[in-house]
């Protein structure tokens, strides 16, 4: 096989970085690029290479260029750490990075599983990406959280999945929501997107595209929560971004107003982005507002198209401990 080098991206995936290694035993690289875990996620990518890279961050496009950057390799298979190789998928990259590759990247389907279930309708798959490539020829792009590989070229379809367990419960995917709304809105800002459309229009509309039109109904109510929670993510989106542009409307910089009153505990918004349960002391006064985690190691596409993982804790034991 040619000389292969691995990427993750990570912050704070000690329930997650373990399994997601083991999946890429079989690369004889890899690179592992941290942003200040407070877990033992360091300690565990150590016990798989020594390469372990702990930095400041940048943003998720520009984080995912920088671990592929430091890989001593050109081809890279790029995974977040919630993302599994399967044993098919493995077998496929295999055969055809045996030789000098004949394409400049390999896209797969990407399985996610969340409320109980493999998530197989609703635009959730197979949601192909791009995650094996010659960095001569691509780079991760997008905005900020929706990151992509941009390629030279056609990237040949595999086969096999690759697996995805972005999300513990569903309290946790409404969190993660919560994060992702106020990058996304921040990004629109200087776009003509408009705010009212968006939320008459394109929310509505997204339920129904992933509901009726992409066949959620067959994952049961599952799909039919999912198709809810994303129509709520687009209409969440272009509220913030109507919020912001009425707070500039006023001389008001939206992202200094919104820090100082929606995060009242003392931790900035954009350091709530781990997955660890706040300790008692951490926990704000009661009647406070508590921001909550989201993850930021994971690509910010998950919004759309995301899973759960298999030991994450019930909702009603959850929201039972976060009372306030």
């Amino acid at each position: 096989m040619i000389d292969l080098t691995a990427t993750v991206i990570t912050f704070n995936e000690e329930s997650n970085i373990r399994e997601c290694l083991e999946s890429l035993c079989w690369v004889p690289n890899i690179v592992v690029v941290d942003s200040g875990s407070t877990d033992r996620t360091v300690e565990i990518a150590r016990e798989f290479t020594d390469r372990v890279h702990v930095t400041d961050w940048p943003g998720h496009v520009e984080q995912k260029n920088r671990a592929v950057d430091l890989a001593p390799t050109d081809w890279i298979i790029s995974l977040d750490a919630d993302e599994r190789v399967t044993p098919e998928l493995r077998a496929e990259l295999e055969h055809h990075l045996d030789h000098a590759p004949s394409h400049l990247g390999y896209s797969m389907p990407r399985l996610t599983r969340h409320l109980g279930r493999w998530i197989r309708h609703g635009g959730w798959y197979p949601d192909r990406k791009i995650r094996v490539f010659d960095r001569r020829s691509a780079r991760w792009a997008g905005t900020n959280p929706h990151d992509h590989i941009s390629l030279d070229g056609p990237a040949f379809p595999l086969k096999g999945d690759l697996l995805h367990y972005s999300f513990d419960h569903l309290h946790h995917h409404m969190e993660t929501i919560d994060f992702f709304t106020s990058i996304a809105a921040r990004e629109m800002e200087c776009t003509k997107s408009s705010a009212i459309r968006g939320m008459a229009l394109r929310a509505p509309w997204k339920f129904l595209r992933m509901y009726l039109v992409d066949r959620g109904y067959r994952d049961g109510f599952a799909g039919f929560i999912l198709a809810a929670v994303g129509s709520f993510y687009v209409f969440l989106k272009y509220a913030v971004l109507w919020e912001r542009r009425s707070l500039r409307a006023r001389g008001i910089d939206p992202d200094r107003f919104l820090d100082t009153t929606v995060v009242q505990s003392g931790v900035h918004l954009g350091r709530c982005r781990n997955r660890r349960r706040p300790k008692s002391e951490d926990l704000p006064p009661l009647r406070q507002p508590q921001v909550h985690r989201a993850c930021r190691s994971g690509d910010g596409d998950g919004i759309q198209s995301a899973g759960s993982r298999r030991r994450g804790p019930l909702l009603l034991q959850h929201a039972s401990r976060c009372r306030k």
